[in-house]
C-alpha cells in the first residue's frame, strides 16, 4: 500500500472539481491517441503539482493524488512534471491511483542542470506561452533576457516578455525599445500588479497553458495573483541590499485562469543553463542568423573570416558587438552542454586543446635537445 507523505499538501484549486479536463487544454487530438489506453483501463489527467514520488492530478472523475510508478532497470518513460498530460489507473480497495504513463510531450521548458552530468530538468510540460517576466526596478540584463528567450523559444512555445513594475519605473517607454532591441519577433508588454496597468492586454496575450519564467524578485508570484484574482501564490520582498527577492514559490504549479486557460507558476530561477538550444538561440538572436546567410563562407563562424555579413554589420552600426558577443558565449555553453552527452562532440571539442598541448610538449622536447 502506498503512504502519503505529510509534507505533501493537496495543490486542488477550490473550482477544481468543477472544472472539465478540456479547461485544462484536453483536446480532440489527445482524446483519439487515448483511446487504448482507455481500453486498458486507464482514465487521463494532467499534473498540478509533481513532488517526490507524488502528482496532484486533474482527471475527468475529478482531482486525484497519484503515486508514480517507479520505472524499471530498462525503462525509459518519462518521469512526470507539472503540465504532464498523464494516464493513471485509478485507484482500488487494494491499491492507490498510479501514473502509469507520461503522454508525448508537444512542448518542454528544459535547462541544463547545474552538475556535470549529462542531465536536463524539465521545469514545465506542454505549454503554449512563455511570459519571461523582467522586473523595471533594476537595470536591464540583457544577457539574462536573451538567456531566458533562448530557453523560451528552445521550448517551442511563444515567448513574451514582461516587463513589470512600471509604476516604479522613471522611463518604461525607453525601457521597452531597449528589450525590444534584444528581443525580435517577441511582443514587450509593460505591466505594474500595484495599480493595474497592462493586465487587461497581457491577459489576453496569455493564452491556453502559460507559464510564468523568471529570476527571484521580479514580480512572478505578484503578477500571477492578479491574473488569477486571488492571492493563491505566495510573494515576498524583495531585499534591499542586493535587488534580489526571496523564493517565495517552493515549487512549479498549475492553476485555471478566470479568463480561461491556466498558469504555471514556478520558483525563481537562480540560473538557467542551456540545453539543445540551438534552435532558440537561433530565433534569439534572429538579425545574426538572417545575417549569417549572406556570409561568404557556409560554415563562417564570424570571428575574423573575410566576406562576414555579421562582422560587416558591426562596422556599419547595424549590429552591436555585445549582441554578438553574447550570441557566441552561449552558444560555446549550449555545444559544452550537448559534449557532456555526445562523446564525439566532446572530443572534436576537446581536440584544439589536445592539439595546442601536444604542440607544447614537442616545442620543449626541441629545446631540450638543443640545449
Amino acid at each position: 500500500m502506498f503512504h502519503q507523505s505529510g509534507s505533501h499538501q493537496p495543490a486542488f484549486p477550490s473550482s477544481a472539481r468543477a472544472l472539465a479536463l478540456a479547461d485544462y487544454g484536453w483536446d480532440a487530438e489527445r482524446e483519439r491517441s487515448f483511446t487504448p489506453s482507455r481500453t486498458d483501463g486507464l482514465v487521463p489527467g494532467r499534473v498540478v503539482r509533481a513532488e517526490r514520488g507524488l502528482c496532484d492530478i486533474v482527471a475527468e472523475t475529478g482531482p486525484v493524488r497519484a503515486m508514480v510508478a517507479p520505472p524499471t532497470d530498462t525503462s525509459d518513460r518519462l518521469t512526470p512534471c507539472t503540465g504532464d498530460w498523464v494516464a493513471v489507473r485509478p485507484a482500488t480497495a487494494a491499491a492507490s491511483a498510479t501514473v502509469v504513463e507520461v503522454l508525448e510531450r508537444r512542448t518542454a521548458v528544459v535547462r541544463s542542470t547545474a552538475s556535470r552530468t549529462s542531465q536536463a530538468q524539465v521545469l514545465a510540460a506542454n505549454v503554449d506561452t512563455v511570459a519571461v517576466t523582467v522586473s523595471l526596478v533594476d537595470p536591464l540584463q540583457h544577457g539574462r533576457i536573451e538567456r531566458m528567450l533562448a530557453l523560451a523559444w528552445g521550448s517551442g512555445a511563444a515567448p513574451v516578455v514582461v516587463l513589470t513594475k512600471a509604476d516604479r519605473c522613471a522611463d518604461p517607454v525607453s525601457a521597452v525599445s531597449e528589450v525590444a532591441a534584444v528581443a525580435p519577433g517577441v511582443e514587450v508588454l509593460v505591466t505594474s500588479a500595484a495599480t493595474g496597468e497592462g493586465l487587461d492586454v497581457l491577459a489576453a496575450v496569455l493564452t491556453s497553458t502559460v507559464v510564468l519564467l523568471g529570476p527571484s524578485g521580479t514580480g512572478k508570484s505578484t503578477l500571477g495573483n492578479r491574473l488569477l484574482g486571488e492571492n493563491r501564490l505566495a510573494t515576498g520582498e524583495v531585499r534591499s541590499s542586493d535587488g534580489k527577492g526571496r523564493h517565495t514559490t517552493a515549487w512549479r504549479e498549475l492553476l485555471p485562469l478566470p479568463h480561461g486557460g491556466v498558469l504555471l507558476d514556478t520558483p525563481g530561477l537562480r540560473g538557467v543553463g542551456l540545453h539543445d538550444a540551438e534552435e532558440g538561440l537561433d530565433q534569439t538572436f534572429a538579425e545574426i542568423t538572417e545575417l549569417t546567410r549572406e556570409c561568404r563562407f557556409a560554415d563562417c563562424a564570424h570571428i575574423t573570416e573575410p566576406g562576414c555579413a555579421v562582422l560587416s554589420a558591426i562596422e556599419d552600426g547595424h549590429l552591436a558587438r555585445r549582441r554578438l558577443d553574447s550570441y557566441h558565449r552561449l552558444q560555446r555553453e549550449n555545444a559544452h552542454a550537448a559534449s557532456r552527452t555526445d562523446a564525439r562532440l566532446r572530443a572534436e571539442l576537446e581536440r584544439p586543446t589536445k592539439e595546442i598541448a601536444r604542440m607544447r610538449r614537442a616545442i620543449n622536447r626541441s629545446s631540450h635537445r638543443r640545449a
